[in-house]
């Protein structure tokens, strides 16, 4: 009986959470981000009443393209909107992107060059993207993305950032 009680408990704890991703579809949906390594900005909503925005869509893709060779991919929306969850969650104005989408040959490159870079990235296909939250510790960022509980979710303190993904729910760092 102890260990449903804990499981039961442990599980209402995150209701909240999955009730606020299930009331998402009606609200408008917003993103500030800020990449690190080309000094771009993009402040957009990016969904509204009940669509995703196309041109707005664009631009978020555009500040994530492969700053290194210039690439563009399509953005996975689910990773947007886990984004803005944790945005809202965490209440930080703006992302500072460290990389999203990333080309064939960049990510062989960083594969060479830089421990922990998997062969088969979900950068690859556009559904992950390295951040922090601007004013926000990235531990406790780590902590409210794992309570999301959308995809993949690696926290790299020494660099001061955190992966996420839309693949399988998974954690590591």
């Amino acid at each position: 009986m102890q260990g449903g009680r804990r499981r039961l408990l442990a599980g209402l704890a995150c209701a909240p959470l999955a009730g606020f991703a299930q009331s998402l579809p009606s609200q408008a949906r917003s993103l500030s981000l800020y990449h690190t390594h080309t000094d771009e900005r993009v402040a957009v909503t990016y969904f509204a009443n009940g669509t995703y925005l196309p041109d707005a869509i664009s631009e978020i893709e555009r500040l994530l393209r492969d700053f290194r060779t210039g690439e563009m991919h399509a953005i996975d929306l689910r990773l947007l909107d886990t984004m803005h969850a944790l945005g809202e969650r965490c209440g930080g104005p703006s992302f500072e992107v460290i990389s999203g989408y990333r080309s064939a040959a960049t990510n062989a490159q960083l594969e060479a060059t830089t421990e922990g870079v998997a062969p088969n990235s979900l950068h690859l296909s556009g559904r992950a993207v390295d951040v922090r939250l601007s004013g926000f510790d990235t531990a406790r960022l780590r902590d409210a993305a794992l309570a999301l509980a959308r995809g993949g979710v690696g926290y790299y303190p020494q660099s001061d950032f955190l992966h996420l993904d839309t693949g399988r729910v998974r954690s590591w760092g």
